[in-house]
């Protein structure tokens, strides 16, 4: 169990965006706010001559730019425990160095905790060495052969891969954009931030690291806007003098909601537990098309995380606000509809499988 454990990749990975996120919100915050009253990321501090908002920018863009030391850090301590985290943070840093970007960071975090792991297990010294194991022999051993790999076999192809997916994306028109945006709300919304909307994340999380800050906003944009979608469709649902919630699920609702609102999904899995096939259309329809109005419309929050909050770090807020709008319809009016239509063929039937 141990080794299936030690090789689960993307259990690794997953763990280190879970140290990530809060760097990321608290640094993009940080950044947003400076920048949004005319802080300068760019500036020196050893000027002498700056603004509170200025410090902020700068605080946060130093925050934003060790995400590959951050992700490598998190996957080798995943991987190796304690003697992974010199080895990680040193390949993060190279990663970073070598515009490797966050992908480069992905793979040194795995190359180094496996070479870290690899030396406690095989290494063989004398009982006398033994002490210098985790603090001199690993470490040493782990960050040359780390560092070896991440800039003469991997940094390069790496570099080169990161800089031809950002140009790609960059280069999207109009209709291929709706169709990424589509896919990224889709695959973002239907497990409800389980190992599919995680994934994605990850994913998206490599373009925000290279600039790219459409995707991401689109996949947060869909966790935002589903609890509200199913709180809407009690409504939407009540015009029509029919009732698609048991007493149960209304009051799920009201602790739903409002979590949504912040960028918790979670709230809502009871409810689609209970209807799971309608629930996940609904959720699959609405975040197709909050995605691909988002990714259209160009929002691109600065934050990736927040719900609403995010909206203010946005250059063009209106395109957040509409995203949101048109999932949160999406979804309400396909929930609604699909769930009353069953009830006026089955009106004796409760609406779980």
């Amino acid at each position: 169990m141990k080794i299936i454990r030690q090789m689960d990749l993307k259990g690794h990975l997953l763990t280190a965006i879970s140290y990530l996120i809060p760097i990321v919100c608290g640094a993009g915050f940080m950044i947003a706010i400076g920048m949004a009253l005319d802080g300068d990321p760019a500036t020196d501090l050893l000027a002498g001559s700056y603004s509170i908002w200025d410090v902020l920018a700068v605080i946060g863009g130093l925050g934003l730019g060790m995400l590959p030391v951050v992700i490598s850090t998190g996957i080798a301590y995943s991987i190796a425990g304690k003697p992974g985290i010199a080895p990680g943070f040193v390949v993060g840093l190279i990663a970073n160095t070598i515009s490797a970007g966050f992908i480069g960071g992905i793979l040194g975090g795995f190359v180094a905790g496996y070479l870290a792991l690899g030396i406690i297990k095989f290494l063989k010294v004398p009982s006398w060495a033994k002490g210098l194991m985790p603090t001199l022999i690993v470490p040493l051993l782990s960050i040359f052969l780390g560092g070896m790999i991440m800039i003469y076999v991997i940094g390069t192809p790496i570099s080169l891969f990161t800089q031809a997916l950002t140009d790609l994306l960059n280069g999207l028109g109009s209709s291929s954009l709706l169709v990424f945006g589509a896919v990224v709300g889709l695959l973002s919304g239907v497990d409800y931030g389980g190992p599919i909307n995680k994934t994605v994340f990850a994913f998206v999380l490599t373009l925000q690291a290279e600039g790219l800050n459409g995707p991401i906003t689109a996949l947060q944009l869909v966790n935002t806007a589903t609890p509200i979608g199913f709180g809407l469709a009690y409504f939407v649902a009540k015009l029509f003098g029919k009732n698609i919630y048991s007493t149960m699920e209304i009051e799920t609702l009201k602790t739903a909601v409002p979590m949504g609102v912040v960028n918790i999904v979670e709230g809502v899995i009871p409810i689609v537990m209970n209807d799971i096939v309608r629930g996940v259309f609904a959720t699959a329809v609405g975040g197709a098309v909050g995605g691909a109005v988002s990714m259209t419309l160009g929002a691109d929050a600065t934050v990736p995380f927040g719900g609403v909050l995010m909206l203010p770090t946005m250059s063009n807020p209106m395109a957040g606000v509409l995203a949101l709008l048109a999932n949160i319809l999406a979804t309400a009016l396909t929930l609604a509809l699909i769930k009353m239509k069953f009830i006026i063929l089955c009106p004796k039937a409760r609406i779980t499988f």
